[in-house]
């Protein structure tokens, strides 16, 4: 396979130190794509002023500026804690070069396609612009309804609302072979080292709640149509608990990025030889 070599980080809610010295890597290993998992912003409450305009969209253009030969790709998705209204100001940062909003896209980088989803499965939290229901309408106890929580956008007349990511990984891959194809994730996959979350013990009702949050739509998805990688985040501890960052679900390598202490995680890979893949803690 041709060589491409990437970076990977997830999750990092606006933590201005983190968004630094991914820079200071990406200017000085010059890969050629820079994976940007979602969860991309600060709370609302947290940051005073506006955070893309101060400061994610200089950190890019100092990437953007400072990339030598064919320059650094920066691929980028939402996360659920990221509010939807500012999805514009993110496509501005697109029309000035500075990154591309893969979400529900699939761009070509040399010989290889990027695919990028950012909804997740219900969870407990209210902001709901990129929630979807999994493959039913179904909530996990302790969970909250896509349709019944808060949204900085208005629910689209089509019925986004109700879709099942099921639906809209069908609609994003279609028929296409999905060998040479790397999928950006917010969500991990359901029941592997990725999706393990700190609720041992935990009960809503009486009824015990499943320690594995990630998708079963993505999970079924990955294990039928075998793309080369995926990347994931969202459940910060997974890691920690599990001991593992990388997992095989048949020929797809699994990769995650998310991290619960204040270091910045970077999954380095290279898409011809993934099994040389590292994550580093900086």
């Amino acid at each position: 396979m041709d060589r491409c070599r990437c970076l990977f980080v997830s999750d990092l809610h606006g933590r201005v130190d983190c968004y630094r010295k991914l820079a200071v890597v990406a200017i000085d290993e010059q890969p050629a794509v820079v994976l940007v998992g979602g969860d991309l912003l600060p709370n609302e409450l947290r940051f005073g002023g506006d955070f893309i305009a101060e400061v994610l969209r200089p950190i890019f253009e100092e990437i953007r500026d400072r990339s030598g030969g064919d320059g650094v790709r920066t691929l980028l998705i939402p996360g659920n804690d990221d509010p939807g209204a500012l999805v514009e100001d993110l496509l501005e940062g697109e029309a000035d070069d500075l990154w591309t909003f893969l979400h529900q896209r699939i761009v070509t980088i040399g010989s290889y396609r990027f695919a990028g989803y950012g909804c997740v499965p219900p969870t407990p939290f209210a902001l709901k612009d990129w929630e979807r229901y999994d493959v039913s309408r179904y909530v996990d106890p302790g969970c909250v309804a896509p349709e019944a929580g808060r949204r900085t956008i208005p629910v689209e007349v089509d019925g986004t609302a109700i879709r099942t990511i099921e639906e809209d990984l069908a609609l994003l891959a279609a028929g296409d072979p999905l060998d040479r194809t790397v999928f950006l994730f917010h969500s991990p996959p359901y029941r592997t080292v990725l999706d393990r979350a700190s609720l041992d013990g935990v009960a809503v009702d009486s009824a015990p709640v499943d320690v594995h949050v990630g998708s079963v739509a993505i999970a079924s998805f990955i294990e039928a149509r075998q793309p080369l990688a995926t990347l994931h985040g969202h459940v910060h501890e997974s890691i920690r608990l599990t001991g593992a960052w990388h997992q095989r679900l048949g020929r797809t390598h699994l990769f995650g990025a998310a991290h619960d202490g204040p270091e910045l995680a970077v999954v380095r890979f290279d898409l011809a030889d993934l099994d040389g893949a590292r994550r580093d803690l900086i």
